[in-house]
C-alpha cells in the first residue's frame, strides 16, 4: 500500500513536471531539460530520495526524455524545410565526443558537484535569455576548422552538464553566428538527439542509490514515461499561445525565473 501510494504522489508531480515543461518548450523554444532537471531534483527530494547520486538520476532522466522531444521536433521542422542538414553534419562528431566526455564526467560526480554546475551555468543561459539581444554576433556564418573544433564539443559536454538538449547552447551560438531564429531552433533540436543518444546509453549502465521505483541505471521510467507524454500534449498549447504574446518579453520574465531557480539550487547545495 505505502509502494502504491508513493507511485500515486510520484505520478502526480510528474504530470504537473511535464505539462509545465511542455508548454514552455512550445512558448519559449527552449527544451524541457532545463526545467526538467531542478524539477525532478526537489521532487524526488520531497519524496524522500535524496542521495549522492539524485542530480545524476535527474540528469539522465532529462537526457532521455530528450531524445523522444528531440527527433519528434526535428521531424516536424523538417517537414517545413528549416533543419540546417549541413551544420549538423559538420558538428555532430564534435558534439557526440563532447557528450561522452561529458557524461562520464556525470557519472563520477555527486549531487553536490552536480547542483554547483548546474546552478552557474544555468544562471550564464538565464542572463544570456534576460538581456541578450537578436541583433549580437560574432560572426556572418557558422564557424569551421579550428573554431568548429572547439565549438562543437563544448556544446555537448556542457549539454550533458546541465541534462538538456541542444537548444539553450546551441540556439544561442547558431543565432550569434548570423543564423536565422527558426532554423536555429530546428537545429539545435538535432543536436539534442546527438547529445542525449550516446549520454543515455552510458548512464542506463551506471546504477544509483537510494533510487525511485522502475529505475534502470540512472534513469527513472515513470518519470520518462508521464514527462515525454505530458510535454507532447502540451508542447502544441505552449506553441500556440507564443503566437498570441511577446515572446521576447516571456523569454526574459523566464530568464529571471531561471536565474532565481539557479540561485536557489546553490543555496541548498552550500547549506544556506
Amino acid at each position: 500500500m505505502e509502494n502504491t501510494t508513493l507511485l500515486i504522489e510520484m505520478g502526480l508531480l510528474l504530470l504537473a513536471i511535464g505539462a509545465f515543461a511542455g508548454v514552455l518548450a512550445g512558448l519559449l523554444g527552449v527544451g524541457g531539460g532545463i526545467v526538467l532537471v531542478p524539477a525532478f531534483f526537489y521532487a524526488f527530494s520531497a519524496l524522500g530520495f535524496s542521495s549522492p547520486q539524485l542530480m545524476q538520476m535527474c540528469l539522465a532522466t532529462s537526457l532521455a526524455t530528450i531524445i523522444v522531444t528531440s527527433l519528434r521536433s526535428v521531424h516536424a521542422h523538417n517537414k517545413k524545410g528549416a533543419v540546417e542538414w549541413g551544420v549538423l553534419k559538420t558538428w555532430s562528431i564534435g558534439i557526440v565526443i563532447g557528450a561522452v566526455l561529458g557524461v562520464f564526467l556525470v557519472s563520477s560526480l555527486r549531487t553536490l558537484s552536480l547542483q554547483l554546475i548546474f546552478g552557474g551555468l544555468a544562471i550564464i543561459v538565464g542572463l544570456y535569455m534576460t538581456f541578450g539581444r537578436n541583433h549580437w554576433r560574432l560572426g556572418q556564418a557558422m564557424p569551421t576548422g579550428a573554431a568548429r573544433a572547439a565549438l562543437s564539443p563544448l556544446l555537448g559536454f556542457l549539454s550533458v552538464l546541465m541534462g538538456i538538449g541542444g537548444g539553450s547552447f546551441g540556439v544561442p551560438v547558431m543565432s550569434l553566428y548570423n543564423t536565422p531564429i527558426h532554423r536555429a531552433v530546428a537545429t539545435a533540436a538535432g543536436f539534442g538527439v546527438m547529445i542525449a543518444v550516446p549520454s543515455v546509453l552510458v548512464l542506463l549502465f551506471k546504477p544509483i542509490a537510494v533510487a525511485p521505483p522502475y529505475t534502470i541505471g540512472s534513469v527513472n521510467l515513470v518519470a520518462f514515461g508521464l514527462v515525454v507524454a505530458m510535454t507532447l500534449i502540451t508542447a502544441p498549447w505552449g506553441a500556440a499561445l507564443a503566437h498570441k504574446t511577446d515572446a521576447v518579453r516571456l523569454k526574459r520574465v523566464f530568464g529571471v525565473f531561471l536565474v532565481v531557480v539557479a540561485l536557489n539550487m546553490l543555496r541548498k547545495a552550500m547549506g544556506a
